[in-house]
């Protein structure tokens, strides 16, 4: 099945960025975001195992400080980039929800378990 939603360019995820992105699944959105770390570009929901708040404090900075972990700004807790899995925090042994992504001809396109709202990239 191809992937369904366009996301973002390639080129603007440089190694230890981020890009937010909002999706629909079954008529709610839902937030998101494509991350880069060790060259890899992978994708999660935008929210902590822990409670339901985003990562970030809508200030896209998903990355610890030494760009090492993912983390979340509300309760500390800190993910495996590549993985999602929290090694540290009140969510210890969870994973982020991740997103199905597709890289082709340079453009990130999100799977086909979401599709970005209408009017949106």
């Amino acid at each position: 099945m191809l992937p369904r939603g366009k996301i973002a360019r390639a080129t603007d995820l440089a190694e230890g960025t981020t890009v937010k992105f909002t999706f629909r699944r079954s008529g709610r959105p839902v937030a998101g975001f494509i991350a880069c770390h060790q060259g890899q570009l992978v994708a999660y929901e935008n929210r902590c195992r822990h409670l339901p708040l985003p990562l970030d404090e809508g200030d896209d900075l998903f990355f610890t400080p030494d760009g090492h972990y993912l983390r979340c700004r509300h309760h500390g807790a800190l993910f495996e980039p590549l993985s999602g899995l929290c090694i540290r925090g009140p969510c210890a042994g969870a994973s982020l929800a991740r997103l199905s992504i597709e890289v082709r001809k340079g453009i990130v396109w999100l799977g086909p378990d979401a599709r970005p709202r209408h009017g949106e990239s």
